[in-house]
């Protein structure tokens, strides 16, 4: 963990770590929302952060000027920070709001995976959003897959079958096996005529999901009311194009008519294929 910059020295007792990554796993912003909603939520305390230095092209991913109060200048690097709570009901959790990196994929992934066995972590679960042929109009569908039996078995998940290209969550789940961690994966699927803005209603989605399985209560008002505004504004959107409203009626027609589970598997599986060989 050599890359790892430590602010505070936490004790957990077997923590769950909860990861998402901005980039191209993120569509609609929708992943990183619902982790920094968690992180929000559960009054998360920061207590390391993974340092940029040896993981990006800052020429392609540039750091930020950025000015406070005072008229102060500050550099904002691409940010990888860990945070952790105590949940009523839950246990201790990690929380890790990260970029995903252009370097060195193995070594940054090891250093979360050296997190998760330094405090014997319960499990590592990952968010990610997909662009997806899927109407606005209807729930959005959540694909929870492992490669652990255990866990595929007490929550329902999918057995992960995926061969291809793969991302940094890819690679982390594969490191997290080979250390022996137990690892899943949640997915929530974005409509791709509006998937540059930003989806309240995915990543309500996700928090929803998560804490289902996890049986823990959380108010979720503000991204039910972030949810509805979406809404209006895609009806908006695309009651002005002819062409927009005739597709999402052909998408509003397929999903009502589809009764094939493996069906987001199959969109995720191929996302990742498409996203990783442009």
């Amino acid at each position: 963990m050599e890359h790892l910059r430590w602010s505070a020295r936490p004790q957990l007792q077997r923590p769950l770590i909860i990861a998402a990554f901005e980039g191209w796993n993120d569509a609609g912003d929708a992943a990183s929302t619902a982790l920094r909603f968690l992180a929000d939520r559960w009054r998360a305390e920061p207590f390391a952060s993974v340092d940029a230095e040896a993981f990006f092209d800052f020429t392609t991913h540039r750091p930020q000027v950025r000015l406070d109060d005072e008229g102060q200048r500050s550099i904002v690097w691409p940010r990888n920070q860990l945070s952790a709570a105590h949940v009523s009901g839950l246990g201790d959790v990690i929380l890790i709001d990260g970029t995903e990196p252009a370097l060195l994929w193995r070594t940054f992934c090891r250093q979360i995976v050296g997190v998760a066995t330094r405090f014997d972590a319960s499990m590592v679960l990952t968010f990610g959003a997909l662009i997806s042929d899927v109407p606005h109009s209807r729930p959005v569908e959540i694909h929870g897959s492992s490669t652990d039996v255990e866990l595929t078995e007490r929550y329902d998940f999918e057995p992960s079958t995926y061969e291809g290209p793969t991302g940094i969550v890819g690679v982390l789940h594969s490191e997290l096996a080979e250390a022996g961690v137990k690892s899943a994966s949640l997915w929530a699927a974005v409509p791709s005529y509006v998937h540059g803005a930003p989806s309240p209603k995915a990543a309500l989605a996700l928090v929803d999901k998560v804490t289902g399985l996890l049986d823990v209560n959380m108010l979720t008002t503000d991204l039910q009311i972030a949810t509805a505004a979406y809404e209006r504004q895609v009806n908006t959107l695309v009651s002005d194009d002819d062409d927009t409203a005739d597709l999402v009626r052909q998408l509003e027609q397929r999903y009502d008519e589809m009764s094939d589970p493996a069906a987001l598997v199959e969109e995720v599986e191929q996302f990742l294929r498409e996203a990783t060989e442009e």
